[in-house]
């Protein structure tokens, strides 16, 4: 009884329910505001970021409370705070190195909800950003071109000290693709050139026309050279046919979609040529097979 009179009589009793009340209020508030959001957001981003905006304001109005509960012994509770801080920084190097990734990450624009990114090695869209860990959707792995294979990998913030960060769509959200088609030789390789331009051109000019825009300001930023994003065809004669390369522009999620369209659209204007450009393909020609000397021994059965 004497040391609990002891411990009223210096306040700490009022300190702590004036630290339960105030954390309870926090709690409180920041439960209506989720909910408010949920209710009148329609748009994912916007809800989102809402729900971002409230973790922070939550966090900073806890540490508010407990600051201003205890304001009068703050020499003390630095004291108790440095000698458990110096362990706890040792057995938490990794967390603490999170918490610093998230930093660098919310102020440093290494990438943001929405991005495509790579980190880690792990391709996918980031659909959370918390404390310690990015969450991402998977892209690859067992499934074919720039799609989703359904998992969701949840990355540590630390690696943006330890790895390369890759973004997909920061300020130059295109990326230049390529595609190959071999052609026999004997065709009329000028008449091909010419339609794998223009079909080029036809399906990626508008990507092309957004992408010069957003190239220039990337010039003046950064010490980089004035790239061509317009379609390109070029070609190269090999021993089995003439190869030509198709190399534009495309919005990076839509790489997948956009070569679809270009394939479809190369198919249909080589048959309009009727014959004059045909497309090769690997083949083989037997032109001899080695004499084959087969020796059957019988027996007779004996009676």
């Amino acid at each position: 009884m004497q040391h609990l009179e002891e411990w009223l009589g210096r306040g700490w009793g009022g300190r702590g329910v004036a630290l339960a009340v105030g954390l309870l209020l926090v709690l409180l508030a920041t439960g209506l505001l989720r909910r408010w959001a949920a209710r009148n957001l329609a748009d994912s981003k916007s809800r989102y970021r809402m729900r971002k905006s409230v973790a922070l304001f939550g966090y900073l109005a806890a540490l508010l409370v407990l600051i201003t509960a205890f304001s009068g012994n703050l020499g003390g509770l630095a004291v108790a705070f440095g000698a458990i801080g110096a362990g706890i920084a040792f057995a938490l190097q990794e967390v603490i190195i999170s918490v610093a990734g998230w930093l660098a990450v919310s102020g440093g624009g290494f990438y943001k909800a929405g991005d495509r990114v790579q980190l880690g090695g792990i391709k996918g869209d980031v659909i959370d950003i918390g404390i310690l860990r990015t969450t991402l959707m998977e892209l690859g792995e067992w499934v074919q071109g720039d799609l989703y294979s359904g998992r969701l990998v949840r990355v540590a913030n630390s690696f943006v000290f330890k790895e390369p960060v890759f973004n997909y769509s920061a300020d130059f959200p295109f990326l230049w693709d390529e595609l190959r088609v071999p052609v026999r030789f004997g065709s009329d390789w000028h008449l091909m050139r010419s339609l794998l331009q223009r079909v080029a051109e036809d399906v990626t000019g508008e990507y092309a026309a957004h992408a010069r825009q957003t190239w220039d300001q990337m010039v003046r930023k950064y010490m980089i050279e004035d790239a061509r994003v317009e379609p390109t065809v070029t070609l190269v004669a090999n021993d089995n046919w003439i190869e030509f390369t198709v190399r534009y522009v495309v919005e990076h999620k839509a790489r997948r979609t956009t070569k679809d369209q270009l394939f479809q659209r190369i198919l249909a204007a080589v048959a309009e040529t009727e014959g004059k450009v045909q497309l090769a393909s690997a083949t083989f020609e037997l032109v001899a097979s080695p004499a084959l000397d087969v020796r059957v021994a019988h027996r007779r059965a004996e009676g």
